[in-house]
């Protein structure tokens, strides 16, 4: 097996899993309660991991950087002036809808 994705939390991880999981290609989730160790071990060796088959390899980072590039999106800036996140479908700040 190979390490294929890592990430600060296990809710990236697991979102990555189930894109895997919807092209059939299985996983399998490594460190998903490591998090308790963080201070006595590095906070990058405690970071959850998916794992594939090496004959998988290839297609789930093909699957996984399809799905990265979905997220088009760039921040917006509100008439307000302030700056939003591109999922923000409201400002933050002023609650005026995003203008599409």
């Amino acid at each position: 097996m190979q390490k294929i994705y890592t990430a600060q939390t296990l809710l990236m991880v697991t979102h990555i899993k189930n894109l895997l999981a919807s092209a059939h290609i299985q996983s399998e989730i490594r460190n998903e309660y490591a998090a308790g160790g963080v201070g006595e071990l590095s906070f990058l060796d405690t970071w959850p991991e998916l794992w594939v088959s090496y004959d998988d390899v290839a297609l789930a980072t093909n699957v996984i950087a399809n799905n990265q590039d979905l997220n088009t999106e760039e921040d917006w800036i509100c008439a307000c002036g302030e700056g939003n996140g591109a999922t923000f479908g409201s400002c933050w700040s002023c609650g005026v809808s995003r203008a599409v």
